[in-house]
Formats: C-alpha cells, sequence, structure tokens
C-alpha cells in the first residue's frame, strides 16, 4: 500500500488530521532540504510536500518564487531532488513524501523516466500544477503503474464538474486551495473554506487537504476542524530563510521548532 493511504488511514482511526508541510528544495541551501525533512518528521509531519524549483511558478506568491529562483541559482534540479529523497529513504521509511511542481522539468526528462526516476526515490505522490485532469490520464496511468498518487488541485470557482473529473483520477488526497490567488495570500475564510470541503467530500472518494493562507497554529487548528489534511508552506519557508540569513544551518532547527508548534495546536 501506498504510504500516503497508510498514513491517512492510521490517521483517520485515530481521530488527527493531518499536517503537510511545503518545502522548497535546495532553499535556502542545497544541503539543507535533507536535513529539513528529517526535522520535519521529527516536527510531527505527516507527509512532506517537497517543491520542485521552476523557472516560472505561476501558482505561487512572492516568498515560493524567490524559494525556486534561490535554489535554481544555486543549482537544484529535479534530479537532484530526486537524489535528495532517495537520501531521505534510507533512514525514513515511512513519511511520504508528494512532490509539487510544474510540468516543464518533467517533460524535459520525459514523463515516462520520471515516474520510473521517482518510484525507485521512494517519492509516494506527484502534484504538477499544471497538468489539469483533462489532460492527465496518460500521467496518472503512468503514476498508478508504479504506485505513485497523482494528487489534484482544487479551488473555490472548481465546479462540480471539475472536482468529479479530479475524483475520477485523484489519489492519496486532493489539494484544496483555500484562495483565489497565489500561495501565502491572506485573508482566510474558514467557514467558507469549511463549507467547500464539506462539498468536495461529497464528490472525491479521497482525503481532502487544505492549503495557501495558513501561517500559523490557530489558522492549522480551525482550517483543520473540517480538513483531513492542513498543507502550510510560505510561512515555514520564509521562516527557514529568515533563520538561514541569520545563521546558515539553523534552517533544519527552526523548521523542527516551528512545526513542532503548530502540531501541537492542531491536535489541540
Amino acid at each position: 500500500m501506498n504510504r500516503i493511504n497508510s498514513t491517512f488511514t492510521a490517521l483517520k482511526t485515530n481521530k488527527r488530521t493531518a499536517l503537510i508541510p511545503f518545502i522548497t528544495a535546495g532553499d535556502p541551501a542545497l544541503d539543507s532540504t535533507l536535513p529539513t525533512m528529517h526535522a520535519l518528521a521529527k516536527a510531527g509531519a505527516d507527509v512532506i510536500e517537497l517543491g520542485v524549483p521552476f523557472s516560472d511558478p505561476m501558482a505561487d506568491g512572492p516568498v515560493i518564487q524567490r524559494s525556486s529562483e534561490r535554489a535554481l541559482a544555486k543549482g537544484m534540479s529535479l534530479k537532484k531532488v530526486l537524489a535528495v529523497v532517495a537520501e531521505f529513504r534510507k533512514t525514513s521509511a515511512t513519511t511520504p513524501v508528494v512532490l509539487m511542481g510544474y510540468a516543464n522539468p518533467i517533460e524535459a526528462m520525459g514523463r515516462e523516466a520520471f515516474v520510473t526516476a521517482a518510484a525507485d526515490a521512494g517519492v509516494d505522490g506527484v502534484l504538477v500544477v499544471d497538468y489539469p485532469p483533462e489532460e492527465a490520464d496518460d500521467f496518472a496511468a503512468m503514476l498508478g503503474k508504479r504506485d505513485l498518487a497523482p494528487i489534484f488541485l482544487l479551488a473555490p470557482t472548481s465546479t462540480s464538474e471539475r472536482i468529479a473529473a479530479v475524483g475520477r483520477l485523484a489519489r492519496g488526497y486532493v489539494y484544496y486551495v483555500s484562495l483565489r490567488g497565489v500561495t501565502g495570500a491572506g485573508h482566510l475564510d474558514t467557514v467558507e473554506v469549511a463549507a467547500k470541503v464539506g462539498e468536495i467530500k461529497k464528490i472525491v472518494p479521497v482525503p481532502v487537504g487544505v492549503g495557501f493562507g495558513i501561517r500559523d497554529g490557530e489558522t492549522a487548528r480551525r482550517v483543520g476542524e473540517a480538513a483531513d489534511a492542513v498543507v502550510i508552506g510560505s510561512a515555514l519557508v520564509q521562516g527557514m530563510f529568515d533563520a538561514y540569513e541569520k545563521s546558515a544551518g539553523d534552517e533544519a532547527k527552526f523548521a523542527e521548532q516551528w512545526l513542532s508548534d503548530v502540531r501541537r495546536s492542531l491536535d489541540a
């Protein structure tokens, strides 16, 4: 069974909400990604979303855009991201890893080559922002053959038809973008989020994670009352960069402490 499925099954049994932190591979330093992944797992991450840096991250706000730019400038690439995951798997066999990114690097590698390399590295799921469900049948089938979960985004503007199209292909979980706009935006209306999550759950057979606009433990707790998972990225990425700027090497320690606080709030 895919690690994502096992994780969500155990969480449901224990009546807990999944905590899914996002970091950009290669930022704030190439050698910080692996220790940060271990730190996040230690702090209570149920799934780790690992961003594959791309030069035109159209769905991301300024914080994630800048993190991608920094990572690319340091030489991070899709192949290096997969190498980090493979290294992580040597000592962490249970925490699921989802790659989140854009189509261009995958197309450059070749879809089949990418799926093979991702499975061999120990990836559990793949979220490609610009692979809509209408164009992802073949790719989802490739992932399924290697027990990798195709994960899709849903938005406040998603129609019932689009939700159903995602539900037909999605495995692992779906990622509901709780705000109109880009990552890191504010003004999160948790009542509106809960209503949309309820609508999605009636149609989609997999767990529903919610992200965008979740900045701290209190927001995570309120969103977690309706969602199966809480995804948190921009605040973590910015905090890690600030810690690195003050003292290079402290970013993993910051990530562990910060996510531990969120974990306690979410469990409360």
